[in-house]
């Protein structure tokens, strides 16, 4: 267990994680995922110290034991560079953190918030959507663009991400950051955006209002997790609470 007061789990949040990891190794087996994409922050508060922090073991290894689960993980980064040190495979296979995915879709886009990256224009974002001759194209990054949880919409990426996913024509935007379940449709750009981090720290308080309510197509002020299907002709998206 981590040292210091801030940087423990509380015993509610610990059960929170239980329950939603359950019910994800239940629905793992009935869709027999071939993936899992965390899009939330893994190792509160400050991420990892070093290969040795056994936090990488209580958060990640430990907890996702379900057989269903044993699958490659895309984790989220964060801001810390311990993350990104290839021993962490080593340790467990199933993680891969990287400064970027592309899944013929698109890759990762938190280097668009500037208390990352200074230099948004200069990453990969644009080039894999514009090469991509994906079916499908979806986003997926930790901020959100627009949401109605605690952190509200997020304005770099208003500025720099947004125009790029419209010219780009991209289907699916998929974040964390805020911990609720939500799906946005924007009736102006026609993307869907969706948020997933309902694992931990949920039940806010937040009523899910939105200035358009014909956008807001669900708002879960709780904890849960979703699920995506594709064929070349269908995206089917689930939400989960922890009651199935």
């Amino acid at each position: 267990m981590r040292g210091g007061a801030s940087t423990l789990r509380t015993h509610r949040e610990t059960r929170q994680v239980d329950i939603v990891l359950l019910q994800m190794g239940v629905i793992g087996e009935k869709l027999v995922i071939d993936f899992v994409i965390s899009t939330g922050d893994k190792f509160y508060e400050n991420g990892l110290t070093g290969v040795e922090d056994p936090a990488f073991h209580e958060y990640f290894t430990d907890i996702y034991t379900a057989p269903s689960l044993q699958k490659q993980t895309m984790v989220h980064r964060g801001n810390v560079v311990a993350q990104l040190i290839p021993i962490l495979r080593k340790m467990d296979g199933r993680w891969l953190c990287l400064r970027s995915f592309i899944l013929n879709a698109g890759p990762d886009a938190t280097p668009f918030v500037s208390n990352y990256f200074t230099n948004p224009e200069e990453h990969e974002v644009e080039s894999g959507l514009r090469e991509s001759t994906a079916k499908w194209k979806i986003v997926v990054g930790h901020h959100k663009i627009k949401s109605a949880g605690q952190h509200g919409n997020t304005h770099e990426f208003d500025l720099h991400l947004l125009p790029l996913l419209q010219a780009y024509d991209v289907d699916l935007y998929i974040n964390g950051h805020d911990h609720c379940l939500q799906h946005i449709s924007s009736i102006e750009s026609g993307i869907q955006f969706m948020t997933s981090e309902g694992d931990s720290r949920a039940w806010r308080g937040d009523d899910g209002t939105w200035n358009n309510p014909q956008e807001m197509k669900l708002y879960h002020d709780g904890q849960g997790f979703m699920s995506l299907k594709m064929t070349q002709t269908e995206l089917d998206i689930k939400f989960y609470d922890v009651f199935l």
